[in-house]
């Protein structure tokens, strides 16, 4: 059984995507955060029109680094998904799709189902409110050192 499932759309301005994130990637799969269960990449040019790659492309050597991640997948983006992503992109933007599952939630979900419990509620916090934050948390943090010392 699937655990909790998350897709996320890492963009790329310029479609300067080079293949470099595939460290970090491997390094939360391997130490079991997450599962990929699909990777996709997708893009629009500087006329618009856009490209559906799958990462197991052997010619591109951009997604090469991908290659030790892509045993493991279950493909379940449909073409419809790719479709959808790839006509919200910015013109010239390229976007590398992950569909993977929360591992470390796994346990989570048992215990709570086995209590009885349900989620009711989850959500994203955006970067620019986590940014937000973290600038009122160093002006708090600030002005009590300035008030203690």
């Amino acid at each position: 059984m699937l655990g909790p499932l998350e897709y996320i759309v890492i963009g790329f301005a310029g479609n300067r995507f080079d293949g470099s994130i595939a460290r970090e990637i491997e390094r939360v799969v391997e130490n079991g955060t997450i599962r990929l269960v699909d990777i996709v990449f997708v893009g629009k040019d500087a006329d618009g029109n856009a490209v559906i790659l799958e990462l197991d492309n052997k010619d591109d050597p951009r997604f090469a680094p991908f290659a030790a991640l892509l045993g493991d997948r279950m493909a379940l983006l449909t073409p419809e998904d790719l479709e959808h992503v790839a006509s919200e992109l910015p013109v010239d933007t390229s976007g590398m799709v992950m569909l993977f599952e929360h591992r470390w939630a796994e346990h989570i979900k048992e215990a709570m189902a086995a209590a009885g419990g349900f989620l009711v509620a989850r959500s994203v916090i955006p970067p620019e409110v986590l940014e937000a934050l973290s600038e009122e948390l160093e002006s708090h943090m600030a002005a009590v050192a300035a008030r203690s010392a």
